[in-house]
């Protein structure tokens, strides 16, 4: 049975795991909107300084693509390799080894 501190725990670490994840996806809206400009930026670009501005932009959504799958790996790490996963790959190798050392 948990105690009243261990629930209380419980809840706060669910409630910070909840904002990070409205964080992360009102962070991926921002980004498929700037995408869309960006993009559209892009398609109407013209004149004297044309390379620059697509070279600029494509730098701009190149760093920020990087950038937003690195936040979503950190926020979904938890729920890709979960600690239980964690435990099963390390009993099967420990396994693996066992059986080589025995033959």
């Amino acid at each position: 049975m948990e105690t009243p501190i261990e629930k209380n725990k419980s809840y706060f670490k669910a409630k910070e795991k909840v904002r990070q994840i409205k964080i992360f996806y009102m962070h991926l809206v921002g980004y498929i909107i700037v995408v869309m400009l960006l993009s559209y930026n892009l398609y109407i670009v013209e004149g004297e300084y044309k390379n620059f501005f697509i070279w600029l932009d494509l730098i701009f959504l190149v760093s920020w693509t990087i950038f937003i799958i690195v936040h979503g790996w950190v926020v979904f790490k938890g729920r890709i390799f979960k600690r239980s996963w964690e435990e099963r790959k390390i009993q099967e190798f420990m396994d693996k080894d066992k059986k080589k050392k025995t033959n």
